[in-house]
């Protein structure tokens, strides 16, 4: 038995998942904590919306497609999650997710205490002590032995003495193998996942980035606003296992990318409710609701990339994903703060969010399904064929009573004697 078998999906791969959690937490639970400063940030360098929104751009492009920092953390997390975890592959997913959940809550209490006593300044140089826990969680993952990875390990990068085309040709070839552009250009449906995640990520930070300012904006007090960033990490902590859970189970595992398209949907609809009111008990109330479909993103994310390709592929698959999600990301938040400097209006922001979700959600679930639905007919087609084949030779043929129609009929040959 493969010793990625043995070990999958239990031992050693609980103490990954918790590794896993705990840098996800550290990681992808950061960002959103960037509110909390956004108006210190804005009023310490007289800045425009537009400017400051650079920051958490820049922030979130770099977390993606940098291959700095954070970027290593949570990536490998995810990946080597997937070696370790086979039969409940989803719930793994789902379970580490929680640990974005838990950033969420902690972050934002954290920055908004810090920042009251530090300010900006010291509450960053407290963060970056925090972050240096992801290398324990580093120390803590162990590569899995699979055969597939001791077979891409004999393929040299560089062979000796090339000429420059030469190496220029293996440099392309490097890079489109770790970057999964094969899989783009052959795996339709990941090229429709890709696609898709690439336009619905212009629209799925936003609410992070400007939720507390658009409170603040609208008067409600600073630790009251920074406590909806923590209501939508609370409720994830007890959702995202939930969805897990569902997921995992057989009859939606092969529907868990049109759960995940529908999570889309009701996260962009979510945020329309948002653009409505400012007021402290609606934006709860909105929170709360918010919190219901992005613990289904979350839960189903990675885990709908790992159906859509091979597990070997997976780390080259989400680095391109990644890669092209980091420019979106970079274009969003100062795209929406041109908006909000041009209209001096915060709700159009959500509009915009809303938009992009709700056409990337579209997208996604129709593309799917049309697939689908060519992949059926091809297969009935086939088989029809298979059928024609292997029926019998037909004899002759019989008129119809009521027309020229004709029918096959069977010839039947009688022995007279013997």
């Amino acid at each position: 038995m493969p010793q990625a078998l043995e070990q999958a999906d239990g031992g050693w791969a609980w103490v990954v998942l918790l590794a896993t959690l705990v840098s996800q937490g550290l990681t992808l639970g950061f960002p959103t904590c960037i509110g909390v400063f956004f108006t210190e940030l804005q009023h310490d360098f007289q800045a425009s919306n537009s400017e400051t929104s650079w920051f958490p751009s820049v922030q979130l492009a770099v977390l993606h497609a940098g291959g700095l920092g954070m970027c290593f953390s949570f990536q490998s997390g995810i990946t080597v999650l997937g070696l370790y975890f086979i039969r409940r592959r989803a719930l793994a997913n789902a379970l580490a997710s929680a640990g974005v959940s838990l950033g969420i809550t902690l972050w934002p209490l954290l920055s908004l205490y810090l920042l009251e006593d530090l300010g900006w300044r010291g509450a960053f140089l407290v963060f970056g002590g925090v972050l240096l826990h992801c290398c324990v969680c580093g120390a803590i993952l162990r590569p899995v032995a699979t055969d597939r990875a001791l077979e891409t390990r004999e393929v040299p990068l560089l062979p000796p003495k090339t000429s420059a085309l030469g190496c220029l040709a293996v440099c392309g070839r490097t890079i489109q193998h770790h970057l999964a552009f094969d899989i783009l250009r052959h795996n339709v449906r990941y090229c429709v996942f890709t696609l898709g995640m690439t336009w619905m990520i212009m629209g799925f930070p936003l609410p992070h980035v400007f939720l507390v300012p658009y409170a603040t904006w609208h008067g409600v007090d600073e630790q009251r606003a920074a406590l909806l960033i923590s209501i939508i990490g609370l409720s994830n902590i007890f959702l995202r296992p939930m969805a897990g859970l569902v997921a995992n189970q057989r009859a939606f595992a092969k529907h868990r990318k049109y759960l995940f398209c529908l999570a889309i949907l009701l996260n962009g609809l979510t945020n329309l409710v948002c653009a409505v009111s400012a007021d402290f008990r609606v934006l709860v109330g909105y929170c709360l609701v918010y919190s219901v479909s992005m613990s289904g993103i979350g839960a189903l994310m990675f885990q709908v990339l790992m159906d859509l390709v091979p597990m070997d592929r997976f780390p080259s698959a989400l680095g391109l994903l990644t890669t092209l999600e980091a420019i979106t990301i970079l274009i969003s938040p100062p795209l929406a703060g041109f908006l909000l400097d041009t209209t001096n209006n915060f709700s159009y922001i959500f509009y915009l969010s809303s938009f992009l979700l709700i056409s990337a959600a579209l997208f996604m679930g129709g593309s799917f399904y049309c697939l689908q639905k060519k992949e059926q007919q091809g297969r009935q087609a086939k088989e029809e064929g298979a059928r024609v084949e292997a029926a019998p030779e037909w004899g002759h043929t019989l008129e119809g009573k009521d027309g020229p129609e004709k029918q096959l009929c069977p010839e039947i040959m009688y022995v007279t004697s013997v």
